[in-house]
């Protein structure tokens, strides 16, 4: 299974400690503990922050008696009748709950904001039992407004929410239930929650398990519970798809209206669907903007959660100051439209009004037989290519090729310039088909959406297959992946022992490669991150007949 280290929140001792420090300073700013924090250069940002706010935690207790625990801070010295912009951020998933906010509080409170972080039911210190973004869940939330537009300095006609990963969910659903939200910003959101955990009929186990690890199961409501045992055991019924339809903002889009919304995602992203996401922005109708970045979840706004500059809360403060009249940002005014970098160039920055105009047009590479004397199949452009059939052989073990070895901390390493480097030049063909092109005559970019398309005849009932995208150096054989999507063929889909022909869609990707490098898809049968239905041993047809050639779709162009 891939590493488990799934927080993108998780502190180190010097980290922990320096919020452990930041929290007395608010909660007590005598002048000894805002000394304490000089030992991080933050002395001076919250003797500031003290002089322009008050900050207190505080319990909210909802209607049936569950307290819901919460830091709220206020602008000091307010005239009488003085009133505010104010945002309201839910807690991303991990055990400090509302807390990891709070290096984000001098920031608000300096742009003139009262503040009100909390933690979800169930999560940290707030009672109850975890709803994942339920129903309860928006009730609490509404009752966090009540709670809030009755204190002092809180302009009740503008109020805005942010939130990172759970936080982002939250925040955004709330928008749907209640006109009060004005406007939101959301770091690492879901759009649609059953594609999360069902892509293409193959269950996400990997980053479900380890978000199940990370909410603390003993806490989860028995509704969730329930769900969870369900997805387990591959039982993906009606309860199931209820369960993520009410938690997925797709499904309340008229209600949105003309509220602005701020999202952000990754191209490496492992626990919320990037096309949903994509399909989410595309379907709203009022002021929008989408970020895209290089990494995992979680990745890009964590430096900003800490206090420090990160891309994804700089826009967020941008986005909120320009709908509800704060200081936060820079005073520039947010870009709508989408906003991306390109794996993986940490400093790039790109532009566009839409995605539709971000994407670039598909051309049409046809997978081949494998030439004699080769190990790969051709993988090319120009007429198809039918009549052949590879196997592949489904031992129960992946190749060294997977998803992500390691979830949310590879997608990282890439942010740092440190792709994770496959070695496809010693995998076996004999186990797994590869197609390859013929090396880049010129520099390249990959910018949008990608198709696949094979005919597939398993011996068994049912089949996964894991297709992969990567780029590989031929002198070396080392390769770092671009893209990839499972696909299951259940015994309803087809009749059993016939061939198949099934097209899906590979995560979207924005890629630079250079002259001389190669394409490279891989079929696999097993990835840890993916619950597979393939039986070991067994065997899986990949072929390419006539009139339904195989083919893959990819956005590939010169570089400008």
């Amino acid at each position: 299974m891939p590493g488990t280290r799934l927080s993108p929140f998780a502190l180190d001792a010097d980290d922990a400690a320096r919020l452990d420090a930041i929290r007395e300073a608010m909660v007590a700013p005598s002048t000894r503990r805002i000394g304490d924090l000089d030992r991080w250069g933050l002395a001076d940002t919250y003797e500031s922050y003290a002089r322009a706010a008050v900050y207190r935690e505080v319990q909210i207790v909802m209607a049936d008696g569950t307290r819901i625990d919460a830091g709220l801070s206020v602008p000091r010295n307010l005239a009488p009748g003085q009133t505010c912009p104010a945002v309201v951020m839910p807690a991303p998933l991990n055990d400090l709950g509302r807390r990891a906010y709070l290096g984000m509080f001098p920031r608000w409170a300096l742009g003139g904001y009262v503040v009100l972080a909390y933690s979800q039911r169930g999560l940290a210190e707030s009672g109850g039992e975890i709803q994942v973004a339920g129903p309860q869940d928006m009730t609490d939330g509404l009752e966090v407004l009540d709670w809030l537009v009755r204190q002092e300095g809180v302009d009740a006609d503008r109020i805005g929410f942010f939130g990172a990963s759970y936080g982002a969910g939250t925040s955004i659903l709330l928008a749907a239930k209640d006109p009060r939200v004005k406007a939101v910003a959301g770091s690492s959101a879901w759009g649609d929650l059953f594609a999360s955990l069902f892509q293409n009929g193959t269950r996400h186990l990997a980053a479900f398990e380890a978000l199940v690890n990370l909410f603390h199961e003993e806490r989860c409501s028995k509704e969730f519970r329930e769900v969870i045992e369900k997805i387990r055991n591959n039982v993906i019924d009606d309860d199931v798809r209820e369960f993520a339809r009410v938690r997925s903002p797709k499904e309340y889009l008229p209600e949105y209206n003309d509220t602005p919304i701020l999202m952000t995602t990754y191209w490496h992203e492992t626990i919320f669907s990037v096309p949903a996401v994509v399909d989410f922005f595309n379907r709203l109708q009022g002021p929008k903007s989408l970020l895209v970045q290089i990494g995992d979840h979680g990745n890009g706004e964590l430096p900003g959660l800490l206090g420090l500059v990160s891309k994804p809360t700089e826009m967020a403060y941008r986005w909120l100051d320009h709908y509800l009249g704060g200081r936060a940002g820079s005073g520039a005014t947010p870009n709508l439209g989408v906003r991306s970098e390109y794996m993986h160039n940490l400093l790039s920055e790109l532009h566009h009004s839409t995605w539709e105009e971000y994407v670039l047009p598909k051309e049409r590479f046809h997978l081949g037989a494998v030439p004699d004397g080769q190990a790969d199949g051709h993988l090319a452009q120009g007429p198809a290519q039918p009549g052949w059939t590879r196997r592949l052989s489904a031992t129960g073990q992946s190749t060294e090729v997977v998803v992500a070895p390691a979830l949310i901390f590879t997608g990282n390493a890439e942010r740092l310039g440190l792709p994770h480097i496959y070695k496809t030049a010693t995998i076996n063909r004999e186990l797994v088909p590869i197609w390859t092109t013929a090396p880049l005559e010129q520099p390249m970019r990959i910018q949008g959406e990608l198709e696949l398309r094979v005919t597939v005849k398993p011996t068994a009932e049912a089949a996964t297959i894991v297709a992969y995208l990567l780029d590989c150096d031929p002198a070396t054989g080392n390769a770092a992946i671009i893209t990839h999507a499972p696909y299951t063929l259940t015994s309803q889909a087809q009749d059993h022992g016939e061939a198949t022909t099934v097209t899906f869609p590979l995560q979207p990707a924005h890629y630079v490669l250079r002259k001389g490098r190669q394409l490279q898809l891989i079929i696999d049968s097993h990835d840890p991150f993916f619950a597979d239905a393939n039986p070991v041993p067994s065997t899986i047809e990949i072929s390419s007949p006539q009139g339904a050639e195989s083919y893959l779709d990819i956005p590939l162009h010169p570089l400008p």
